[in-house]
């Protein structure tokens, strides 16, 4: 195991690497051909029902653009499509839409550039976000370390065991990664933060009208005249500058003017975050991805859930290291978490939540805001793909890295990237 160099990665809570191998560097997603991802439906549509199944494939498409493009292009409202899995943008993705009440001589007649569909089958309900079985990848990273390809082979012994099932830096924001920072504020009750942390705070991995609009923002805080200079096609922070210069200090106006999704994403990141950071507090310890404590939440293959006691513990770390149980982090919602003094994670998450001031009521009032329900929930702390990597040179004498390699819905593929290039994470976006 070996520390990130990175301090993004560090301030996002992706603080360790399982590997202690030399990195290979590199560059992911140099064209979107580079990063293909196949979802794994999680049943067969039929026949029958008002839902059409379609599966679709984008080439460098964002998603909830392409959904609208889609819905403008059959004049149906885009509520009427619904999808399981989100995918990257900078990409080649596979992916399954729901139709409502669209005919398959409908889509037929659909010519969208970078943009293919077929029509599999009918359903009589609409995907919902999490209706997958997970996403294969083929991966290609360029621009290696000359060299440094001999020590892939390591590099995935070391990980034979698993790896830390980290949420990816595309969870916090690819550009700007600051969606739990909003999310933070949200929980806090601070609306006014909220507002400044979405409009405002510029990086310097934005466009230059974008940093100089945030900046605006920033340094008046006037609404007016930060939309003079505000760019068109941030039309999220748009809408709620628009709504603060008609309703001057309606922070909480503002981000109601935000799409209730978009809302649940800040909270939603927050936990992701937590989750990330108590992980490597665990890791930080000492204590390892397959040793079951007294305390540890489990999660059997067959969906069962359990916690690993004194008594127990040798026969749960066995049955996790054969792949039977996982051992999982429980991620905090409405329903009141585990005080301290109970199992060592639980403890490192309830000492989180203290830090940042989050209490139950927190994801209540978020609740009512969004209308999103935050239960909280258990997420695995291991991941374990079979990973096949070959190292071939490339058409201008450069070594590539080829990788292939199947995940669970709502693990990220550069988890398993960073692992083997140990490079900057903003190589990875």
């Amino acid at each position: 195991m070996k520390e990130s160099p990175f301090p993004l990665e560090t301030a996002l809570g992706l603080t360790y690497y399982i590997s202690d191998t030399p990195g290979t560097g590199g560059t992911l997603k140099k064209e979107p051909e580079d990063f293909v991802v196949e979802e794994i439906p999680i049943r067969t549509p039929n026949q029958q029902g008002s839902y059409m199944i379609c599966r679709v494939t984008m080439k460098n498409w964002e998603q909830q653009h392409a959904v609208k493009e889609i819905a403008n292009r059959l004049g149906a409202s885009h509520r009427r499509i619904g999808w399981a899995g989100t995918k990257d943008k900078r990409a080649l993705t596979t992916q399954y839409l729901s139709l409502y009440k669209i005919t398959p001589e409908q889509v037929a007649n659909l010519s969208i550039k970078d943009i293919t569909f077929e029509p599999i089958g009918f359903a009589d309900q609409q995907l919902y976000l999490g209706d997958l079985k997970g996403n294969q990848f083929r991966i290609c990273i360029h621009d290696i370390l000359p060299g440094t390809g001999a020590s892939v082979p390591e590099t995935l012994e070391q990980c034979r065991n698993g790896l830390p099932n980290y949420y990816g830096i595309q969870r916090f924001g690819v550009v700007r990664p600051v969606t739990h920072r909003v999310g933070y504020a949200l929980l806090e009750g601070n609306e006014v933060e909220a507002v400044n942390r979405y409009i405002g705070a510029p990086s310097e991995g934005e466009h230059e009208d974008t940093q100089r609009g945030r900046s605006l923002w920033d340094s008046t805080h006037d609404a007016k005249e930060t939309l003079t200079d505000y760019p068109f096609y941030l039309r999220y922070e748009r809408a709620m500058l628009s709504h603060l210069a008609g309703s001057p200090g309606d922070y909480a106006g503002a981000l109601q003017a935000l799409p209730p999704k978009l809302l649940s994403m800040f909270v939603s990141a927050v936990q992701s975050h937590l989750f990330n950071r108590a992980l490597s507090q665990r890791l930080a310890g000492g204590d390892t991805l397959t040793d079951a404590l007294p305390g540890d939440h489990l999660i059997f293959a067959n969906g069962r859930t359990d916690l690993a006691t004194a008594r127990n513990a040798k026969i749960a770390s066995v049955h996790v290291k054969r792949g039977r149980a996982q051992i999982a982090i429980m991620m905090p919602g409405v329903k009141k978490y585990p005080s301290a003094g109970g199992s060592r994670m639980d403890d490192i998450m309830a000492g989180l939540l203290e830090k940042e001031g989050i209490t139950q009521e927190s994801f209540v009032r978020a609740e009512q805001r969004t209308g999103i329900t935050y239960a909280g929930a258990l997420r695995a702390i291991t991941l374990r793909p079979e990973i096949e990597a070959s190292v071939r040179s490339g058409e201008d004498g450069t070594e590539l890295i080829d990788l292939s390699f199947n995940l669970p819905k709502g693990c990220y593929a550069t988890t398993v990237c960073r692992e083997i290039m140990k490079a900057d994470p903003r190589s990875m976006i």
